[in-house]
């Protein structure tokens, strides 16, 4: 039983119910969610604006932001190696949802054009670092005829009977080089300012595509410098959501790649990919969370100040009943993505299971949310003099991105089904 002397007002961080925060998280909220509402929304919003060629553009103020989060230290790669498993599972959501809630799109630019990066560093090998490890890159996996089939890799979801395509997109091994062939589709995450890209690709070893155990194909992880010769790009992609995100396709006519510069090859490739998609999916939850947050605000702020029926619509009991239910959803994103991040940085993870379950069930949170608060702007919420019309659009392009969440469902369903079977010594 709790015992009160009185009832007071609660007390809210920034991000709601909050009760634990250290005096050095604080900070880092602080300074992050300054950094959101200073830098990232003022550019976010003009680039929203811009066509995509304009938004890639010298001058343009993509590079300003990149150019300001990179003096930041947000996201240095020095100070997060040094963090605990522990720190990293508190203060990484922190993060991601303070740079979600100041821009969806900037957002995903920062930790997309890093996969590179943070590959390199994970290798340990000074010269891949020395490449691949300072520049801004792109994770190169979507092709035009492999969308969603590539969270497949293991090809678990393959109709009876059938097998996977190489898509249009694929290497083959000749020597001590990988010579690469094809197209990516047009939703690679910064692609067209891209220096260098992690690609994970179809490959023949001298064998063929497929593989012998299955359904599934041969695979390889690639780190492949794009001013290497027959790269070229498309142009960046126009799209009705997350606009400051320039993305875009990457062509390749025999390119040659040194065999060093593969670092992982076979099953190890499905299993970093595997990875790499488990850390964005969190990643993604924490975002777009930070979006879901966004909306409410915007919402909140409004109904205060919107008057209707003779007062501020707050006081209409709709509008009540709709506002906490926002508020409800925002708090059962964030807390199942930190009960996410939790279980990824403990013993017993990290699992895309647990990282699927946050992104699916916060990326539609999301928009649910946003399309419930643009709800309550009524005509005003569908103007762009009014801020809701983007975070709509830029939460909707979440519900595919990084894997479309009904095929990230079924994924997650197979790994409950085997963890079901296993338990119960059965086989179904």
């Amino acid at each position: 039983m709790f015992v009160l002397d009185k009832i007071d007002l609660p007390v809210l961080g920034l991000r709601g119910l909050e009760s634990d925060l250290s005096e050095e998280e604080r900070a880092i909220q602080e300074s992050v969610h300054r950094f959101a509402l200073e830098v990232m929304r003022p550019i976010g919003q003009k680039l929203d604006a811009m066509t995509p060629e304009e938004v890639i553009a010298d001058g343009s103020p993509l590079h300003d932001y990149m150019a300001q989060m990179q003096a930041s230290g947000i996201l240095d790669l020095g100070a997060l190696d040094g963090m605990t498993e522990l720190q990293k599972s508190r203060i990484f959501p922190i993060i991601f949802e303070e740079l979600g809630w100041g821009d969806s799109g900037l957002a995903i630019a920062t930790l997309a054009s890093s996969i590179p990066a943070f590959s390199a560093h994970a290798t340990g090998d000074p010269e891949i670092i020395a490449r691949f490890g300072s520049v801004p890159g792109c994770w190169l996996a979507t092709q035009p005829d492999k969308g969603s089939e590539i969270v497949d890799m293991d090809a678990t979801n393959v109709l009876p009977g059938a097998r996977q395509s190489k898509g249009n997109l694929s290497v083959r091994k000749e020597g001590n080089e990988y010579i690469v062939n094809g197209q990516s589709s047009a939703w690679v995450s910064y692609a067209p300012l891209a220096q260098t890209a992690m690609a994970y690709l179809p490959c023949d070893y001298g064998d063929g595509f497929m593989s012998e155990s299955g359904p599934g194909l041969n695979w390889v992880g690639l780190m492949i410098p794009l001013d290497l010769p027959g790269i070229s790009k498309g142009k960046p992609l126009n799209k009705i959501g997350q606009r400051p995100l320039p993305q875009g396709e990457v062509f390749f006519d025999d390119v040659r790649v040194p065999e060093k510069y593969a670092i992982a090859t076979g099953e190890q490739a499905i299993t970093q990919f595997m990875a790499t998609l488990t850390f964005a999916n969190m990643e993604m939850a924490a975002t777009f969370t930070g979006v879901a947050r966004a909306a409410f605000d915007h919402a909140l702020e409004y109904v205060h100040e919107r008057k209707q029926g003779g007062a501020a619509i707050i006081n209409h009991q709709s509008v009540q009943s709709r506002i906490f239910s926002i508020w409800q959803r925002v708090e059962a994103a964030r807390a199942l993505t930190h009960r996410v991040f939790s279980y990824n940085y403990s013993e017993n993870g990290p699992h895309i299971l647990a990282s699927v379950t946050s992104k699916t069930f916060v990326t539609d949170t999301a928009f649910q949310v946003a399309s419930d608060a643009l709800q309550l702007f009524g005509g005003n919420g569908l103007t762009k003099e009014y801020p809701i019309e983007k975070v709509m659009r830029d939460a909707r392009s979440a519900m595919i991105e990084d894997g479309e969440n009904h095929i990230l469902g079924l994924k997650g369903v197979t790994w409950l089904s085997r963890w079901y079977q296993a338990k119960n010594n059965i086989s179904v």
